[in-house]
């Protein structure tokens, strides 16, 4: 599992950061970097080099490879280092707490600002490299792609999406991005998968669910990664969030998108829910979404 780096930035120097930039640009042509090119990419002697590899190594935040040349990469580690290292310089975060949710594809951990934040690490490509290669299109036109990339893509792509949608749809306020790296609002309010809805809320809470799919693509987007996982229940109603998937509506398939959204969510309310809402036709669900048409399911239900 990848680490909380927060307690490794106080022992770093400032010719520690030089040394994991150096590798940071170095992966831009190959995975590892060999060990004679970072002194070109770091700006820091051979010597120098050689004593920050040694620190770094230590601190887990670069990995060495040896085949036909000596080589190093960036770890996970390293590269929220970076990320959060200009986070503090912009006086974005002060501090960086416990984890709030750990996925495949993330890892979110509460964040200190002038408010209680969270900041989001996106690991998209680490471990699913071959998988996120084939389905992101992001990765699509690059010869050469390496999960940093895969992950800077997720991350402007999310942040640009929650840019367009604040606060017109309840999605977290974004507040600043930096490489793979998200800071924006901390949401307080309970995962939709984990939530017992009483009868009488059923209905409502999928009718707030909707209409803030049907907002979105008002705006210009499809989530097209909607499930009871991407939705939290608060005391005023529900905040959608994880858009790193996010199409814009003219997207040749965000129709398609916008039905499966539909699918996902609807089918879910129908598994768990199945005395309140039942035979639900999802195609005419989407269809009002899209020509911001729909007022209730209570519509399109027995």
């Amino acid at each position: 599992m990848v680490q909380n780096v927060a307690s490794v930035m106080a022992e770093l120097e400032p010719e520690d950061f030089h040394l994991l930039s150096g590798v940071e640009q170095g992966m831009r042509f190959s995975e590892y970097v060999a060990r004679e090119k970072l002194t070109e990419f770091s700006r820091l002697t051979t010597e120098d080099v050689d004593y920050r590899l040694d620190r770094c190594a230590d601190r887990g935040l670069v990995e060495r490879k040896t085949i036909q040349y000596e080589g190093f990469k960036l770890t996970f580690e390293g590269y929220d280092t970076l990320a959060l290292h200009t986070f503090a310089e912009r006086d974005t975060i002060e501090g960086v707490g416990s984890p709030l949710g750990v996925g495949k594809e993330s890892d979110v951990y509460e964040a200190q600002s002038y408010k209680p934040v969270a900041l989001k690490y996106h690991r998209e490509g680490y471990t699913n490299f071959r998988e996120v290669m084939k389905e992101r299109e992001y990765t699509a036109d690059r010869d050469h792609v390496s999960w940093l990339y895969t992950a800077r893509k997720a991350a402007e792509r999310e942040y640009d999406a929650l840019e367009t949608l604040y606060p017109d749809v309840s999605v977290p306020q974004p507040i600043d991005t930096n490489r793979h790296a998200i800071v924006m609002e901390k949401i307080d309010g309970v995962e939709l998968s984990r939530t017992k809805l009483e009868p009488e809320q059923v209905l409502p809470i999928l009718d707030l669910v909707l209409e803030e799919m049907q907002t979105a693509y008002r705006e210009g987007y499809v989530h097209a990664d909607m499930s009871e996982y991407n939705v939290f229940v608060t005391n005023e109603g529900v905040v959608v969030f994880d858009w790193p998937q996010a199409v814009p509506t003219d997207h040749e398939n965000a129709r398609e998108l916008l039905t499966r959204d539909v699918e996902n969510i609807v089918s879910y309310f129908e598994r768990k829910y199945p005395q309140e809402i039942s035979d639900v036709d999802r195609d005419a669900v989407a269809e009002r979404l899209a020509t911001d048409a729909f007022d209730s399911i209570t519509e399109f239900t027995e």
